[in-house]
């Protein structure tokens, strides 16, 4: 028994953890004001945000249909003072979002805005404002507002370039030695990702005409000119540390020259995604063979009589001759990872180049100390200029990536996905031709026959290639998600020949219920779903989302489409969406003040906020809740859940306890029937 109880008591604790961790308020904005004097009638407002670490604040200019931007409200503006010019805001970061296919600006640990006023009236007390904003971080947005004051005292203020705290946010504001600069916080994944992308790049440049033939000969240069084993094994290291220092120079070259920040703003330029379209389809033809990519000669022959001079010296400039020579080979394989590297911003040129030159130089470490190695590489022949027209294909596939990313910045509609799909099916399906051995290419070496390993190749190509096919008739393809537009970027976003979305026209919508994504019944009123629910006998599902929340979203994408998921969402449960961004005016009688927050519930987005908040102690979205007719919560809510399967034995768990419940209530009415 004492077992059983406590089995029991830490099942509850699991459940209360599980509870506690989701329900909570969270504020990863702080806000803190400061008034500077401009003159006897000017001043200036000052808005500092503090946010919290892997949080971000959108600014205030944002494209429509994207998140929402930071707003400012002042109130009675032009009785007292006047608003001079806009409100500033200090340098946003700016990235290309997927999810809303379009550039957004945001803040990342704190910002600044500013406004400039001009008092009209000398007895003015106090500025009352109002800030509203979206923030978010890889799980979940919250939308809210914050009231701030302003204390106009003449006497308090300080001049300009003085910093005078008038009034806090007194919400727990954060320590004021904040770094004030926006610094990007990339993640570290994303430093291991690049480097390890960059780092099976450098093998495949080994793997060209102009590398692989190069490893033999200077191994073996080193083992013969070096007085010892001992002798040759270091020079052959410091030969390969010297390749990493180059190419990490030319990392930090790139970096010192466009600034970290102006990488990652160019990223998402559309005349940056337009040069590098055109860059990578002439690196595509040049390893294709139409021609060769090379520096002047002369700078070879300068190099190779440094080289000569021998010692440390010179192996440093034998480095250097091989980075040169080789150049029409590594040369586009380095252009592409420095571009890729841009488009993240910070150190991630430097890094790039550290993955690429660390696996060029190591073969070259390797087979010095154990020169026997050499005799188990492939003879050069063939296959080296094989590997480096396939390259050239995988770039130019690469590049209608770039030119994508420019057609939906400008939304010109023109490479729509059943366009580039159709571009990388035929780019593609010549590779797997040119691998078989149907094509022929300059260079190519005449074959009477092809090799296991190239076959092989040729087969999974074929088989991607096969794969492609179905998304020109709406498959999601969710393996190259993120290269293609997305399925709404397209002539027929719900497949080719279905117009209507998937549904029969002769299906009819509940009252008060409309389609939401995946053609799932949806309402956007608690009571209305909760009546459905009620007539149609099944558990509510509450959906406290909103139209800008970005990770509401990649869950509506990558989660609920999934099979198993969405067939429960269609049938076994009803959906009620709440969007607490909803900035549609409630009917004055049913505006009220939040008894929890105090704040003024003005809109539908701030009831169903408020709602959440009231009942749930939880304000970041997405979040999700199962509650039965008695609004009762059938189990822990949940929130942002990447796995398709953890969601779906959420809900599965959910409605087996509704239906257990429903039996009981069942059993107990016949009871009492027949008692």
């Amino acid at each position: 028994m004492i077992k059983s109880l406590l089995n029991k008591g830490i099942f509850l604790l699991i459940l209360l953890t599980g509870f506690f961790s989701n329900a909570q308020i969270q504020k990863p904005v702080e806000w803190e004001t400061e008034v500077k004097k401009l003159s006897e009638t000017e001043y200036q407002l000052v808005f500092n945000a503090f946010i919290e670490e892997n949080w971000h604040l959108y600014s205030q200019n944002l494209p429509e249909g994207g998140a929402l931007p930071t707003v400012f409200i002042f109130e009675n503006s032009g009785d007292q003072y006047e608003l001079v010019g806009e409100t500033k805001e200090s340098e946003p970061i700016t990235e290309y979002d997927e999810v809303f296919e379009m550039d957004l600006s945001f803040f990342a640990f704190t910002a600044t805005f500013t406004q400039n006023i001009k008092v009209t009236d000398p007895t003015i007390g106090s500025i009352n404002a109002k800030v509203e904003y979206q923030a978010c971080d890889d799980k979940a947005c919250i939308f809210d507002s914050k009231k701030l004051r302003f204390i106009i005292n003449q006497e308090n203020v300080a001049p300009e370039g003085n910093t005078t705290a008038a009034t806090k946010d007194q919400d727990s504001i954060k320590a004021a030695d904040k770094n004030v600069e926006n610094i990007d916080p990339e993640p570290k994944e994303s430093f291991w990702g690049i480097f390890l992308v960059a780092f099976l790049s450098g093998f495949a440049a080994l793997l060209t005409p102009c590398v692989f033939p190069m490893i033999p000969m200077t191994v073996s240069f080193f083992t013969k000119q070096s007085k010892s084993r001992a002798a040759g094994i270091r020079n052959a290291i410091f030969y390969g540390v010297s390749i990493v220092v180059i190419y990490v120079l030319l990392g930090t070259l790139v970096t010192v020259i466009f600034g970290a920040d102006a990488l990652n703003a160019l990223s998402t330029n559309v005349w940056f995604n337009l040069v590098f379209f055109i860059l990578l389809v002439i690196f595509a033809f040049s390893f294709m063979g139409a021609f060769e990519i090379v520096l002047p000669s002369s700078w070879g022959t300068k190099i190779d009589s440094k080289a000569d001079k021998g010692g440390l010296v010179g192996i440093f400039f034998m480095a250097l001759a091989l980075a040169i020579v080789s150049f029409s080979c590594t040369g586009p394989i380095v252009g592409t990872l420095l571009v890729q590297a841009a488009s993240k911003g910070g150190m991630a040129p430097v890094i790039g180049m550290l993955g690429f030159s660390l696996a060029i130089a190591l073969p070259f470490a390797l087979f010095a100390a154990f020169p026997g190695w050499l005799n188990t590489l492939p003879r050069s022949g063939g296959w080296l200029n094989t590997v480096k027209v396939t390259l050239g294909f995988l770039e130019l596939a690469l590049a209608f990536k770039f030119l994508s990313n420019a057609d939906l910045v400008l939304q010109l509609h023109i490479l729509e996905r059943e366009v580039f799909l159709a571009i990388w099916i035929t780019i593609f399906g010549l590779l797997a031709f040119y691998l078989f051995g149907k094509i022929r290419l300059p260079h190519d070496s005449p074959e009477n026959h092809i090799s296991v390993g190239r076959l092989i190749t040729g087969l999974i190509v074929m088989s991607f290639t096969i794969y492609l096919i179905p998304g020109l008739w709406g498959a999601p393809l969710k393996i190259i998600s993120g290269f293609p537009p997305p399925l709404q970027y397209s002539e027929s976003p719900y497949g080719v020949g279905n117009s209507q979305g998937g549904f029969s026209e002769n299906q009819e919508l509940p009252e008060h219920a409309e389609y939401g994504p995946h053609d799932i019944v949806s309402f956007h009123d608690y009571e209305d779903g909760l009546a459905y629910a009620k007539e149609k006998d099944l558990p509510v599902l509450i959906d406290f989302t909103g139209h800008a929340c970005v990770n509401c979203r990649k869950m509506e994408e990558r989660v609920w489409s999934e099979p198993q998921v969405l067939e429960i969402l269609k049938n076994d449960i009803v959906l009620v969406s709440l969007y607490v961004d909803d900035k549609r005016k409630l009917p004055e009688e049913d505006q009220y003040v939040s008894e929890t927050t105090g704040k003024e519930i003005e809109t539908i987005g701030n009831k169903w906020s408020d709602f959440q908040i009231s009942r749930y102690e939880a304000n970041a979205q997405p979040y999700y809740i199962l509650v039965d007719h008695n609004e009762e919560e059938l189990l822990p809510p949940s929130a942002y859940e990447p796995s398709a399967e953890e969601f779906y034995e959420w809900l599965k768990e959910g409605i087996e306890k509704f239906k257990n419940q429903n039996s009981d209530v069942i059993n107990k009415k016949s009871e009492s029937i027949f008692n």
